[in-house]
């Protein structure tokens, strides 16, 4: 790190501080050169995958685009506005920590199904009919059949709560 003030390589912290719910650490320096502080703040770059879609076109991921389509399978459920963050941030970290440069938009779309069926059975559904494509009843039964399965097998209970909290 230069010092901003005369450009030399040599300081030393004199304190560092966790900031932002422990997301960044902010450290305060001291020039070996001329003797001025300056603060520098650090955070990790997560960087997520390019999104394949299925005609093959690639995409930057878009988190406000994920966090809309979940919305709209929440939409007159009791989930909250906070449930919803915490979902697309555990979506999120789970295709950062794949460690591929792409990942196709069915990896995408089981992973926030998983979460969703976890947090409110009937948004997942909605999800699902989108995501899936569903055409008539039968997929809808299709679909509540896995989760019947999962369920007894200590998978998916149905909704958290009232307002979706964990």
């Amino acid at each position: 790190m230069r010092c901003p003030f005369c450009n030399d390589a040599s300081n030393r912290v004199i304190d560092s501080r966790l900031t932002r719910e422990g997301l960044e650490i902010r450290r305060r320096r001291e020039c070996d050169e001329c003797g001025r502080r300056f603060t520098t703040r650090e955070r990790l770059e997560s960087v997520l995958p390019k999104v394949i879609k299925q005609d093959e076109r690639r995409e930057e991921w878009d988190r406000d685009k994920l966090e809309h389509s979940v919305q709209k399978a929440c939409t007159k459920r009791p989930v909250s506005e906070n449930a919803i963050q915490r979902l697309v941030d555990r979506v999120e970290r789970r295709l950062g920590e794949l460690g591929e440069a792409e990942v196709g938009t069915d990896r995408v779309g089981d992973a926030v199904l998983e979460e969703l069926s976890e947090l409110d059975v009937m948004a997942a559904a909605r999800f699902a009919s989108v995501f899936r494509e569903f055409a008539t009843a039968a997929d809808y039964d299709a679909f509540f059949a896995t989760l019947s399965v999962r369920s007894s097998a200590g998978g998916v209970p149905g909704t958290r709560g009232p307002a979706g909290d964990e």
